[in-house]
């Protein structure tokens, strides 16, 4: 099994970490909320480059995570989506509605 969580890193990054999956996804969600509440740097920068694998579970917690960003007057940036979760992104049409950035994560 592994440690998922999210996390706010040194240089302000929210990091999400580990499997995201119908077990995990809740608690990322509350973990989510409360740390965009907490974080300060603008754009807030979500980085997903320690995803181990996602279901379309991740996709679900990253529109979740916009939409509190949005709530909150902030703006976001995706980067380090794996390949995975940008191809469900893609077929689904997510790739056009959520603010991935170009730039590779780390």
């Amino acid at each position: 099994m592994s440690d998922s969580h999210l996390a706010l890193s040194a240089d302000g990054r929210l990091q999400v970490v580990g499997v995201l999956d119908y077990l995990s996804g809740p608690a990322l969600r509350e973990q989510g909320r409360a740390l965009i509440k907490r974080a300060s740097s603008d754009p807030l920068v979500i980085d997903c480059s320690a995803v181990e694998r996602s279901s379309s579970v991740g996709l679900s917690l990253l529109l979740c995570l916009m939409r509190d960003a949005k709530a909150a007057g902030r703006r976001i940036q995706i980067v380090g989506l794996p390949k995975d979760m940008l191809d469900i992104a893609r077929v689904s049409g997510l790739d056009r509605v959520l603010p991935l950035a170009t730039e590779t994560a780390g």
